[in-house]
């Protein structure tokens, strides 16, 4: 999901500074919430827990340039679940700034599109799973199609946003888009193994109750809603 440089450029970048100011805004919301259902240590914990995982996924697990941007098994549904909404926003936006400072200083100028790209889908994802999980049900008792869900949202919103970068920054012309097409094809194993791995996960969790029921996890990981 990085956008391949000059993709978007010039004046076009701008929007890119609104539509991050926005996903932060809405993750400091999302902050200050998780903050108070539980405290800033197992937050803070939680986030350096997320930005390690992340900077994992896109250093460490394959990955490969497709079209328009770059395919990463991302796991962004497996973060929400474990740790929750907020700590898997920061720990994304985290993670992608560390990983441009360190090892991939010529993604930083696209910092602000990649960040938009990970958080917005994230948002979408928590909006979900308040409608299709019960709030009786804990999240490691899901089922495949709720995780499938989750997954498919998460990453169909990823494609959705480097599609909209690519036609805004390049135009509608036929090669570009062949190659925002061939992204959102690749992108389809992704969405196909990610549910595997969101409850191949949860089946740890719950197996290892006594050492994911701390609060480096969300209490939802183990709690109904209404806990």
């Amino acid at each position: 999901m990085h956008i391949e440089h000059e993709v978007v450029n010039g004046a076009k970048i701008v929007l890119s500074y609104a539509t991050a100011a926005g996903a932060a805004g809405y993750a400091a919301k999302t902050a200050i919430d998780s903050i108070r259902q539980s405290n800033i240590l197992a937050f803070v914990g939680r986030t350096v827990i997320t930005t390690l995982l992340t900077l994992t996924f896109f250093e460490i697990l394959p990955h490969y340039p497709v079209g328009v941007s770059e395919v990463h098994l991302i796991l962004g549904s497996t973060l929400f679940l474990l740790f929750g909404a907020a700590p898997a926003a920061f720990g994304l936006a985290l993670g992608l700034l560390v990983q441009g400072v360190f090892f991939a200083p010529f993604d930083l100028p696209q910092y602000f599109i990649n960040v938009t790209t990970l958080l917005v889908p994230l948002f979408a994802v928590a909006a979900l799973a308040k409608r299709i999980i019960a709030p009786d049900t804990a999240y490691v008792d899901l089922k495949y199609t709720q995780a499938l869900a989750l997954s498919t949202a998460f990453q169909a919103g990823v494609v959705g946003w480097v599609a909209f970068w690519a036609l805004y920054g390049q135009g509608f012309g036929a090669e570009n888009l062949a190659a925002t097409f061939s992204f959102g094809a690749a992108y389809m194993l992704v969405i196909l193994l990610e549910p595997l791995v969101d409850l191949a996960v949860l089946a740890a969790a719950k197996t290892a109750r006594d050492l994911t029921g701390g609060p480096l996890f969300t209490a939802r990981l183990h709690q109904s809603a209404k806990s």
